[in-house]
């Protein structure tokens, strides 16, 4: 800085007083604040500049500022847990991909099923985007069941799901009451030894027998699940041999052992398909299944099976009917 530039700083220092003092405190904080990109370059000129600014600021002192309310943004009231619209609600930017499936979604609600869908490629230059993009709406409406893949020959709309009420009724009743024709594949059966849960939830001893079959349900020949039931052999002797002349286990349970179902607790819980349960259903791995454990009892409240079922995801839905509790 030259002693040109210092004195009329210096002349401008000598008229303030003591007085005058305070408002030029508070100007200087928007000029100490303009100061901060200015504090990156050299030399006269920035001295110069900043001696500018401070003789503006004692030569004439600047009026008090009016009061600017802070910015805020609108927000909702917080509720007490905070888990209510308290927090300002910003839009979120949708997916293209999202926005894409969305418009298949509505185009397929429209459409018999079976009807193919265009191919990727088509879909990209009719959208403007990638095949990466539109693979990935595609592959979401396959994991929800709205699509169908079929290998070698491209994508059709799916037929709607299967639909099962929770209740107590046998994979065959719930199958003929919507008209569709239920089969079951004997995948396997035999005896294994109970561990401390499973002899729990039978009622028997740890290392006891336990007759367990495992089978494969299909509706109209299209495979639905892998169920996996639970019975004890000590209370249910020649089962076995039973289940070749009838092939239903409730029928077979009622007219052998005159034990019927009275009451059951299910449990639904999601899993992926394992490569040996994709195999078996035809569906890919990894594909979202709903797994429900059945655990059966008798009219005494006696156990009589447990069973763990693996459904597909993508095809079948449970529906429950549900009730006020009686005051």
């Amino acid at each position: 800085m030259t002693a040109a530039a210092q004195e009329p700083v210096e002349a401008a220092q000598e008229p303030v007083t003591a007085a005058a003092q305070e408002p030029v405190e508070a100007a200087r904080v928007p000029v100490g604040a303009a100061q901060e990109p200015e504090r990156r370059s050299m030399g006269t000129e920035a001295g110069s500049t900043r001696a500018e600014a401070v003789t503006a600021a004692t030569a004439a002192p600047a009026a008090p500022a009016a009061a600017t309310p802070p910015a805020t943004t609108a927000t909702a009231p917080v509720t007490g847990d905070g888990s209510g619209p308290g927090k300002s609600v910003r839009p979120a930017r949708v997916p293209k991909y999202y926005r894409l499936k969305r418009h298949l979604l509505d185009m397929t609600e429209t459409l018999p099923p079976g009807t193919p869908v265009p191919p990727e490629r088509t879909l990209a230059a009719e959208f403007d985007t990638s095949r990466t993009t539109v693979r990935q709406a595609l592959q979401e409406l396959v994991v929800e069941g709205r699509l169908e893949r079929i290998q070698g020959k491209g994508t059709f709309v799916a037929k709607p799901k299967v639909s099962q009420a929770l209740q107590l009724t046998s994979y065959t009743e719930d199958m003929k009451a919507q008209g569709l024709e239920p089969t079951s594949q004997l995948l396997d059966i035999g005896y294994i030894t109970a561990d401390d849960t499973l002899a729990g939830l039978l009622d028997i001893t740890a290392g006891g027998r336990v007759l367990r079959i495992e089978r494969l349900r299909l509706a109209s020949g299209e495979p639905m699940a892998i169920e996996t039931t639970h019975l004890s052999a000590k209370r249910f002797p020649a089962l076995r041999r039973s289940l070749v002349k009838y092939t239903s286990l409730y029928t077979a349970l009622a007219e052998v052992y005159d034990v019927h179902l009275a009451e059951a607790e299910e449990t639904i819980e999601t899993s992926l398909a394992t490569p040996r349960e994709a195999g078996l259903l035809g569906t890919d791995v990894g594909l979202p299944m709903l797994m429900l454990s059945r655990h059966s009892l008798d009219g005494t409240g006696q156990p009589v099976e447990w069973v763990r079922s693996v459904y597909r995801g993508d095809r079948y839905k449970f529906v429950a009917r549900l009730k006020r509790p009686q005051d």
